[in-house]
Parts: structure tokens; sequence; C-alpha cells
């Protein structure tokens, strides 16, 4: 079978890479570009492990076929960090104990920054039913829910200063 050829851009950086049609960008991610942060949860777009933005939008990257990534601007959990500098979600992700095991955790963290990257000011309502998408079986939900409307809060602070 004949591989695709995709040129896209992943977490700001010119990528290529060959792919089979069938191949999802779950798999290319992982498999071929190396970027093991985005999880295989389920395989079925149920529980958000594998969770990037593609065009700023949050989608399943197990759903997504890799070739679909053709010109497009795709952000994983590796492009949160700025060099050795966590993301402020990060940051108090680990403040507030917000995460365990580490499975879930990398799509949480790339939902919650798509919903503050689209909306600086969420309630509790709102970021509940943002990440309601992503299946957690290892902690509770308050933990990451504070600790997305505390970042929130004080990236509004900083910004207004």
């Amino acid at each position: 079978m004949a591989k695709l050829h995709v040129s896209t851009t992943i977490n700001g950086e010119p990528v290529e890479f060959l792919c089979s049609p069938q191949q999802s960008m779950l798999e290319v991610l992982r498999n071929t570009l190396g970027l093991t942060g985005t999880k295989e949860g389920c395989g079925t777009g149920d529980c958000g492990a594998c969770s990037i933005t593609l065009d700023g939008r949050l989608v399943c990257s197990c759903l997504m076929l890799a070739a679909e990534a053709e010109g497009r601007e795709i952000g994983t959990i590796e492009g949160m960090a700025q060099g050795d500098r966590l993301h402020p979600l990060q940051r108090k992700f680990l403040e507030l104990a917000a995460l365990q095991c580490g499975i879930c955790t990398p799509g949480v963290l790339v939902a919650a920054k798509a919903l503050l990257d689209r909306n600086p000011d969420p309630t509790e309502t709102e970021v509940r039913y943002w990440l309601a998408g992503n299946l957690c079986r290892c902690t509770g939900y308050d933990k990451i829910v504070r600790a997305v409307l505390e970042t929130a809060a004080e990236m509004r602070e900083e910004a207004a200063r």
C-alpha cells in the first residue's frame, strides 16, 4: 500500500511524515514521531486520553486520520511547556495534586488549555462540561476542576498587570 506524504505543523514546528491512509494521528504521533505524551486509552474517542488540538479545536487523535493533518496546526501535550518552563496549568496540577497515574493527565491538560484559550474566565460548570470528555479512574475531578479555575484566575491577574 502506498504511503502518503503529510506536511503539517506540530507544536509550532513544521513536520513531515509518511503514513498509511488508515493510520490514526495518535499512531503517527506516538510511533512515527516519538511524541508519546498523547496516550491511547480506549481507541474509540470515549476517554479523551488522546486529546490534541487541530487548528485550535479539541479532537481525539485516535479518531483522526493522520492524512487529515495535511496543512493543519496540531497541538499536543509536548507543546504546552515553553522550554524548561511548565505551562501554568501544568504547574497548578502539580501543586494541587490534580493527577495520579498519568494516563488521562495529558488529555485533560490539553483540553483544559483549549478551554482557557477559548474562554479565559470559565465558571465551574463550564470547566466540568468542557472536561466531560476526559475520563479519569484514579482521582476525583474536584482537584482537576479547582486547578483549572485557579489557573484561569492567575492567568487573568497576570494579563491585567
